[in-house]
């Protein structure tokens, strides 16, 4: 039953295989060392691939790997406890070899392979056929009860009705004297005597409650207060400075600085500021500069000193249960054999957990990396002097920075360059939620490919959102000003492409991308409407308008504010996508533009949770309202934010 079955190191040397049927499994293989095992992504062992199931199992003391693969119409119930057998088998033969790291030799495994898949199926098939026990009446809850359970006690007591367990009961005038009276917790402007009666005190303060009811408190307060503070006062109304003087027109004026005019480049004022802006964003983008304070220094030093306390610890308990002071056990201790379980890691992975879930990580994913991370550490020797926290937080950051690094090269000056010598527009399209900043972030890129030398064309396909052409035809208005074409030989850099609003916007997306063609420009940029991911109209159109024109890049645009929210947008869109675009290779997100991310402090989980969704990388970071706020994404200095 099954097909395939494997055991090879991590570095890559097969050291014993099997196979069962005549097909290839070379590609399957492939694709899950390179999504699952490089990715570091082993919280769950299964793997799917065409139409095969693929479970693979760990050794992180000999740095093994075992896989089976089968059918993935298969139902097979005993393969996961099939490859601990098998694990445990491997290692107790050939244990020597693999301590001495000798890959060359013919590790013959083949008939204790056999037996012990014999044993599994044939214990399989018993439990198949073994006859399902039914339970006998006394197992059953029905046998408990019995027929004075089933009678209703008519004296025993009522329970109050939800939201009156503190209301006080009626006293009713002719009551009978209970066997055994029951005290019930009543605010104290009605409690009850025993006799039946009612407090004298109690009906005075009640009453004069009552005749109070409608009068107004006349407090010592009030009276002390004079006439015009009881006053009510309604709202106050604003006072501009200067209003109505025709002199500070022109500080209203805010095209102007210092009171004095700046320079006009056609249509559009631009400031001094906004000229110093030009020529900052020529080559590649900087990376995001890792914040260094003495603060988190010494925050390292204290996590140093626990560590060395946690050691300490932890030897002087080994120690003290070790019967003698032998030297081969001292040096036992110095060394560090100690392998390391998930029971080890239990608990730090809990901190680890609820820490990535402070810092802004979905759940989902912070329950997902927590499990990758215990994965990996099981089996694993600690090493001199090292710790379970240190061992799960350095296991931790190295699998967040492993998510975080692109798994696919995106250089999009480059391969501009290269569709401008094929002579066609290089297109990139942008699709996200409504207020993400796709618009601004658009403007954002243009402004670096015109530093950069390419002519850009903006397509106006967000027909639905009222103002929207006209924040692009803004945009477009202020990139000319700072990039004029008496710079660029007399060429306009930026142009607009737009059809006004209700209209198709793939036709419009498949028209601009044509007048680019015809007219030499080199790079499209597409922006699109912003919508739900549930909504199912809009998410149609944006698959159509994607399978319509087949860009070079898909971006989807989202903002680091968000938490769990981000895993559902993303599946939802590469989901709908995939979809309606009835395609056998559907185009979907090829990379991510996370925005706002200079709101969130070191609130920074929403870049892993995107990342660990899709498998794609974070192009670019939003950083600010200025065109030259664009960053790449540093990952070492992310994971460093994310596990301060």
């Amino acid at each position: 039953m099954l097909d395939f079955f494997t055991i090879f190191s991590k570095g890559g040397i097969v050291l014993w295989c099997f196979q069962g049927t005549s097909q290839f499994f070379t590609p399957s293989v492939n694709a899950l060392i390179k999504s699952v095992i490089l990715q570091q992504r082993s919280g769950s062992n299964q793997f799917n691939h065409d139409q095969l199931t693929l479970k693979y199992k760990l050794d992180n003391e000999f740095e093994l790997v075992f896989v089976v693969a089968y059918q993935k119409i298969l139902q097979l119930s005993y393969i996961d406890k099939f490859l601990d057998d098998i694990q445990l088998e491997f290692r107790n033969k050939y244990k020597d070899e693999l301590l001495q790291g000798n890959v060359s030799h013919s590790y013959n495994f083949s008939d204790e392979f056999n037996l012990i898949l014999r044993l599994k199926e044939q214990e399989s098939k018993a439990k198949a056929l073994k006859p399902r026990e039914m339970r006998t009446f006394e197992k059953s809850d029905k046998s408990k009860k019995t027929v004075a359970s089933m009678i209703e006690n008519k004296k025993d007591e009522k329970k109050p009705a939800k939201g009156k367990e503190n209301k006080p009961v009626k006293v009713k005038a002719k009551a009978q004297p209970a066997p055994e009276p029951v005290v019930e917790v009543a605010p104290p402007e009605a409690q009850k005597l025993t006799n039946g009666e009612v407090d004298e005190e109690t009906l005075r303060r009640n009453r004069e409650k009552l005749f109070n009811r409608g009068k107004k408190k006349t407090t010592v307060e009030s009276v002390s207060k004079s006439p015009e503070s009881q006053k009510k006062k309604g709202k106050a109304k604003r006072v501009w400075d200067n209003a109505g003087t025709s002199r500070d027109i022109d500080s209203l004026n805010f095209s102007t600085t210092g009171g004095k005019e700046e320079e006009m480049n056609g249509e559009t004022y631009t400031t001094e500021a906004e000229r110093s802006q030009v020529g900052q964003l020529a080559g590649q983008l900087r990376d995001i500069e890792p914040e260094s304070s003495e603060e988190e220094e010494e925050e390292d030093d204290d996590d140093e000193e626990e560590e060395e306390e946690e050691v300490t610890q932890t030897a002087s308990k080994s120690q003290t249960k070790s019967s003698g002071y032998s030297m081969f056990g001292m040096f036992k201790n110095l060394v560090g054999s100690k392998t390391l379980t998930k029971e080890d890691a239990k608990s730090a992975l809990e901190k680890m957990k609820d820490h990535l879930i402070g810092k802004n990580v979905a759940a989902d994913i912070a329950v997902k990396l927590c499990e990758d991370v215990a994965a990996k550490l099981e089996g694993k020797v600690l090493g001199t002097f090292e710790g379970v926290n240190s061992t799960v937080k350095n296991a931790l950051q190295e699998s967040c920075v492993q998510i975080l690094s692109p798994r696919r090269r995106v250089d999009m000056l480059r391969d501009a360059m290269e569709c401008k010598q094929k002579k066609r527009p290089y297109c990139i399209t942008f699709c996200g939620v409504n207020g993400v900043g796709k618009s601004t972030n658009l403007a954002k890129v243009c402004f670096w490919l015109v530093e950069n030398g390419f002519r850009v064309l903006i397509a106006a396909c967000d027909t639905f959102r009222a103002g929207a052409v006209e924040q692009l035809r803004t945009h477009t208005r202020k990139l000319n000003a700072l990039h004029p074409a008496e710079r660029h030989s007399g060429q306009q850099m930026v142009q607009l492409y737009e059809k006004g609003y209700g209209k198709d916007a793939a036709g419009i997306a498949m028209e601009a991308i044509n007048h680019a063609r015809d007219s030499r420009i080199d790079v499209v940029l597409v922006d699109t409407a912003g919508r739900m991911q549930d909504n199912e109209p809009l998410m149609r159109a944006l698959a159509k308008l994607i399978k319509v024109n087949q860009p070079d890049l898909v971006l989807f645009v989202g903002e680091a504010l968000v938490g769990n929210e981000a895993v559902d947008q993303l599946t939802k869109f590469n989901q709908a996508l995939a979809d309606h675009s009835n395609m056998t290779n559907p185009r979907l997100i090829d990379g991510i533009i996370l925005t706002k991310f200079d709101t969130i402090d070191d609130k920074v989980g929403a870049a892993i949770s995107m990342t660990y969704t899709t498998g794609q990388p974070i192009v670019f970071v939003g950083t600010g309202q200025t065109y030259t706020d664009l960053r790449n994404l540093n990952a070492k200095a992310v994971v460093h934010a994310l596990l301060k």
